[in-house]
């Protein structure tokens, strides 16, 4: 198992911004998350200063040759190509950042750690357990330094809730509790795009959204035993994207449930679904334990609900809520004076700086990050849910 290691701040790398060495960065997919990890790159060297690496912006693949040119000169990367492979053969880059379609997260990436690049690729890792696998085994074999992009756990709060729950604050875990609800997919005239496609995708919402749950799950409270799992599909067809005249079957699921039972005896229920309305980003989750409980909100993204039984008077029991904001926060010392909020955007960031302080001092990607390992993990616990849902809900043990 990695040892347990902090989050890297100012003090943990030394030398200038001028000092740091340049690394190369390939990046597959120029949509929202090419955007996200664009931003990111590009704010590391001023910010998280000073950074262990200049990442340079060299070339960014896609599938629209228009498209992709257009954001490779917005976000300033130096060439762009429609072929993802130019990539992996261009000397100059040393790191591929793999954010496209799910159906192209196995073979680009096997190809690069294969030609000695390091790789970060966004979730879910594979569409099944088995691509996963394939992925992080490839890379343990490469010996390059690989990553799953669970953004989430570089939230400040979510970083200081696991403090707690690692150092005992909350005491024995009794429950992990829940739901990352969206609205984007309501409307029955929403297109058939590739997210509702199994082919591409691997799995709805259950893979996009659940896979965040279930990594924080196992990275706040431990390991999971076994799950019964519930899969949902409420609109069965929809309009093509090309032609909406047409319409095409959706062939993932749109809503999910699920019970967990923890390597440490704790229970958990976990869902999500993209049909609630009124809910843009409502990941929440909540840990009760024999001496408090947790409870969090992404869309108060910097505050942290705390219970201590033992610290709260008789007269004033109940959650407070605490703004994690101060200089000695995760990340903190890289942002603003306390009360002066950051946002969503500063997970890929905190990320992917770690990523490259792991690159440039030979780091451990885990316990902190996600490795392929926890992707593949991840992945096998996404299959035993649609598993258990095939089943009538039966129970389903974990087994890697």
């Amino acid at each position: 198992m990695a040892k347990e290691v902090g989050f890297t701040t100012m003090g943990d790398v030394s030398g200038a911004a001028g000092e740091a060495p340049e690394i190369g960065i390939g990046m597959i997919g120029y949509a929202f998350m090419g955007k996200a990890h664009s931003n990111g790159y590009k704010t590391i060297p001023s910010m998280m200063f000073p950074p262990p690496a200049i990442p340079v912006l060299k070339g960014m693949a896609g599938r629209n040759e228009e498209a992709v040119a257009a954001a490779a000169q917005r976000f300033g990367f130096e060439r762009h190509t429609t072929d993802w492979r130019d990539l992996i053969t261009d000397p100059d880059i040393q790191v591929l950042d793999n954010g496209g379609p799910n159906n192209l997260h196995l073979e680009p990436t096997i190809a690069a750690v294969e030609a000695g690049k390091h790789v970060i690729c966004e979730k879910p890792l594979g569409r099944n357990p088995a691509e996963s696998k394939q992925m992080w085994e490839a890379a343990e074999k490469a010996r390059v330094k690989h990553m799953a992009a669970f953004n989430y756990r570089f939230v400040p709060a979510i970083i200081q809730a696991r403090k707690l729950v690692k150092e005992g604050a909350i005491g024995e875990v009794f429950h992990f509790r829940a739901r990352y609800a969206q609205e984007w997919i309501i409307d029955p005239d929403f297109p058939l795009i590739w997210r509702l496609d199994k082919d591409v995708a691997g799995s709805g919402v259950l893979g996009d959204l659940g896979s965040h749950t279930l990594d924080l799950a196992r990275f706040i409270v431990g390991e999971i035993t076994a799950v019964n799992g519930r899969l949902k599909t409420f609109i069965k067809e929809r309009p093509l994207a090309d032609d909406p005249t047409k319409k095409g079957p959706v062939t993932v699921d749109d809503a999910y449930m699920a019970l967990l039972e923890f390597e440490n005896g704790a229970i958990g229920s976990v869902e999500a679904t993209r049909f609630a309305n009124g809910r843009k980003n409502g990941n929440i989750f909540e840990i009760n334990g024999s001496k408090g409980s947790i409870a969090y909100n992404m869309e108060s993204f910097n505050e942290l609900e705390v219970y201590l039984a033992d610290s709260e008077p008789a007269d004033a029991n109940g959650f407070r809520k605490v703004l994690v904001s101060e200089a000695f926060h995760p990340y903190w010392e890289n942002w603003w004076p306390h009360g002066h909020m950051i946002g969503w955007e500063h997970t890929f960031i905190h990320e992917l700086h770690h990523f490259l302080d792991c690159i440039v001092n030979d780091k451990e990607i885990a316990p902190m990050g996600a490795t392929f390992e926890d992707g593949y993990k991840c992945d096998v616990l996404l299959a035993a849910i649609a598993e258990s849902d095939a089943n009538d809900g039966a129970r389903v043990e974990i087994s890697y």
